[in-house]
């Protein structure tokens, strides 16, 4: 059996190639890492140094994929105009720098269409990632979109939403990160067997397994069908560990790179997630 590559949202702090080392140190094969500041519009420009030395330590490490997460503030469904050009811009941006250090994969949450209707804000989300995009060559980059908790008024709770913009972004070959956390208080029951079965079932027929390029492997702290969003440590949330196994095994998901979301204080101590991930591949 094929397995997977497993690695974990690493802190930035102390430089962006840090991530890189610490993710080395703690023997993962993949990392994701914000690119800036991910609660504030505006970002730090990188400089020629910082972009060589990130280039130069990947090359070391041979962490590979590299997933960069958008800022939390971007939101490319929005109604309001103002909010809708600010994310639009900030998004071009992220593109921008996840090209400039040559990440594999951008992920981003597709937005809330609060003051609009799901249709609508799908719609809207799906121009922004052309406006955003317009121009620039993606090369290997890779943008996914993420599966929401449905917070809100979230669009993309369902797989359904994300096979829409899918489709009607067919020149951007758009991605999908499954975030197991947000399927599960979404209302997919992952527990027992037959339900994940049921939800793989239904990324392939919306999405397809093959598009899922990467995958948010974390528990939940809020119960099934809660529509909240709030990750937990792997085994002791609402899904489980049996249910996380089955998950990690499943073989239409191991081309995927496994990242831990899950809370820590310090990646060097707090390593209890990444080692229950390796004992389920063992």
């Amino acid at each position: 059996m094929k397995v997977p590559r497993i690695g974990f949202h690493a802190p930035i702090k102390g430089g962006l190639h840090q991530a890189l080392i610490v993710s080395h140190e703690l023997n993962c094969q993949t990392v994701q890492i914000f690119s800036r500041n991910p609660r504030g519009w505006k970002a730090k420009l990188l400089s020629d140094d910082e972009i060589k030395l990130f280039r130069k330590v990947r090359r070391q490490t041979k962490i590979s994929p590299v997933v960069i997460h958008a800022n939390y503030l971007i939101n490319l469904a929005a109604a309001n105009p103002i909010m809708l050009q600010k994310s639009r811009e900030s998004f071009r941006e992220e593109i921008e720098r996840a090209l400039i250090l040559g990440a594999d994969y951008l992920v981003l949450h597709p937005g809330s269409a609060r003051g609009a209707c799901e249709a609508d804000g799908i719609r809207t989300c799906s121009e922004s990632l052309k406006i955003a995009s317009r121009g620039l060559i993606p090369g290997k980059l890779r943008i996914l979109l993420e599966n929401t908790a449905g917070q809100g008024e979230c669009i993309g709770h369902r797989f359904e939403h994300l096979a829409e913009l899918m489709a009607l972004c067919p020149e951007l070959a758009l991605g999908v990160c499954f975030d197991t956390a947000h399927a599960f208080t979404a209302g997919y029951d992952l527990r027992e067997p037959d339900g994940l079965e049921a939800l793989i079932d239904k990324i392939q027929r919306t999405v397809k397994t093959r598009n899922v390029r990467a995958i948010h492997f974390n528990d939940s702290r809020a119960a099934y069908n809660s529509r909240v969003d709030r990750h937990w440590h792997i085994g002791e949330g609402h899904i489980g560990k049996d249910a996380l196994r089955r998950v990690a095994l499943h073989p239409k998901l191991n081309h995927s790179a496994f990242i831990l979301e899950t809370p820590y204080v310090d990646p060097r101590v707090d390593v209890q997630n990444i080692n229950m991930l390796r004992s389920f591949l063992s």
